[in-house]
């Protein structure tokens, strides 16, 4: 814990002791070794789908602890290779990002199926891979936004995959189009056993104005979760909430006073606590996104973010660029950094 309150300085208060008064943690479906037992067991997710869950739940330092660390590299593909492996070209290498994974003591890895083509047969078996299954790519002149489907599920399969991923940009002009294909394709997965992981973005150009993002918005990030619990993802992931009120700043949708009232407030905690209430009441476990790497505070950061998560009700971190733009070992310390927190026992619910 020492360490924890040492990269927090002037927040660890306010982080550590906060108390959340807006949605009780009694309400919250809590992580814990017995959170399948509790949440999935009940469902409709087949004995394939729930096995797939425990091998994403019970790999790496996180097992049999409710939570997970997961390093996501598709960054190649959304941000160019040369601009996500330019601050350490071995990552152009696939094999490096397994490996990283691997030794960073990840509960999974999320990568392309390029990169898991690679090598497949020799890492299959010795951690979960999380196929992502769509992208959105920027060398189309002008750039434009659309998470296009880049394999199939079947290929997923026979890569040996423990679960697929997608993204859908909410909010977006094409976001109908992809709600069908990743409800399909979701449906498709669980069929052949595999469990699903959704990266629920908003995204329209309006969303950002002069003085505010709204793309990171608790409640229109909250309803992004609620959009992709109902197509029956296993888990979420979003971006950490820094602000709220979009609906009615952008005037669209529709909202009670309470969402703002008394659902949520301006802290942090509060904020992702409204994301996970979001995914019902955290049965549907809720990663929160590491963000991009600013260098010297990303260790700081990550805690920050960590701690933020796991006191809300969330379930763990899907942490990238911070690890693996920068040198192989400091990713590592990076990545177990990052599981401390959720390995912390004084680290309680809000």
């Amino acid at each position: 814990m020492a360490s924890i309150t040492a990269s927090l300085s002037a927040e660890t208060e306010a982080l550590l002791q906060h108390e959340c008064k807006t949605i009780g943690k009694d309400l919250i479906h809590r992580p814990g070794p017995d959170f399948l037992d509790r949440c999935f067991v009940p469902s409709n997710r087949t004995p394939q789908v729930i096995r797939s869950l425990g091998q994403l739940y019970n790999h790496g330092r996180l097992a049999g602890t409710g939570y997970m660390s997961i390093l996501p590299v598709d960054q190649g593909i959304e941000h160019t290779a040369g601009a996500s492996f330019g601050p350490n070209p071995m990552y152009f290498d696939p094999e490096n990002i397994i490996r990283l994974a691997v030794e960073g003591g990840c509960n999974a890895v999320a990568t392309t199926f390029g990169t898991f083509g690679t090598v497949a047969r020799k890492y299959a078996h010795k951690i979960p891979f999380l196929v992502k299954i769509n992208h959105n790519e920027l060398l189309t002149y002008p750039n434009k936004f659309d998470q296009v489907l880049f394999g199939s599920v079947e290929e997923a399969w026979n890569l040996g995959a423990t679960a697929v991923g997608a993204t859908i940009y909410f909010g977006s002009e094409e976001s109908n189009r992809q709600l069908v294909e990743i409800a399909q394709a979701f449906e498709r997965a669980h069929e052949l056993g595999m469990a699903t992981v959704l990266w629920c973005y908003a995204r329209n150009n309006a969303f950002k104005t002069a003085d505010k993002d709204y793309h990171v918005a608790a409640d229109l990030t909250g309803q992004a979760n609620h959009l992709g619990v109902t197509i029956q993802a296993d888990i979420i992931k979003q971006k950490l909430p820094e602000t709220n009120g979009g609906f009615s700043a952008l005037k669209f949708g529709k909202t009670h006073p309470a969402m703002y009232d008394t659902l949520s407030s301006d802290h942090p905690i509060d904020l992702t606590r409204y994301q996970v209430a979001n995914c019902y009441m955290g049965r549907i476990g809720l990663i929160n996104s590491g963000g991009e790497s600013k260098g010297a505070t990303d260790r700081d950061e990550a805690i920050r973010t960590a701690i933020i998560n796991k006191r809300a009700g969330g379930q763990g971190l899907i942490s990238g660029r911070k690890a693996f733009q920068r040198p192989f070992a400091e990713g590592v310390e990076l990545l177990n950094a990052i599981q401390d927190v959720y390995l912390d026992d004084a680290i309680t619910l809000a």
